[in-house]
């Protein structure tokens, strides 16, 4: 397995390589030579962060954890891969050991065309009224919300804010491709 290891308002030490490298060979197991592992560390205010991200003909196991340490950031995350590649165990083992990525993408494909029947429990209609991005994220706080959808008042758009992780906010702007 290949690692990449690298560091966003940090570098990494040496030591945090080689406890990443360490905790990925467990993971490595379950795959090939050819799957890839990105570790990236994060320094914020308050604590270190750790996304993880593992690559292998064309599935993805991510898992994203905070902590005071960067090793425990990283241990949590390789905890949350390995739950992961349980969940599916049966069906990972069996196929990437044998190579037949060709059934794992059927199985994928049909997977997603039996899930056609949603239940929509409630459909709530919306108000929108021209307001800056700054007024959305009052109007969030006030309700109590977690994201919040406004018409943008600069670009006369619908837009989404959001309360992110990190305790900072986001906002979605539609693209059309």
């Amino acid at each position: 397995m290949k690692i990449i290891i690298s560091g966003r308002k940090c570098t990494p030490r040496d030591s945090f390589k080689d406890h990443a490298e360490k905790k990925l060979a467990k993971v490595a197991k379950f795959f090939d030579d050819a799957a890839e592992a990105k570790v990236t560390a994060t320094v914020e205010k308050s604590c270190q962060i750790v996304e993880v991200t593992v690559a292998s003909r064309g599935m993805y196991f991510r898992a994203e954890e905070s902590a005071q340490n960067m090793n425990e950031a990283l241990d949590a995350c390789i905890d949350s891969i390995i739950r992961q590649i349980r969940r599916n165990k049966t069906r990972l083992e069996k196929r990437l050991r044998t190579g037949n990525l060709d059934a794992i993408i059927a199985e994928a494909e049909t997977a997603v065309e039996e899930e056609d029947d949603f239940e929509v429990l409630r459909t709530k209609a919306v108000s929108l009224k021209p307001e800056s991005v700054d007024e959305a994220i009052l109007q969030m706080n006030l309700l109590g919300h977690m994201f919040y959808m406004f018409l943008n008042a600069e670009t006369s758009e619908i837009n989404v804010v959001y309360k992110r992780n990190d305790g900072g906010y986001g906002v979605l702007v539609p693209e059309i491709e």
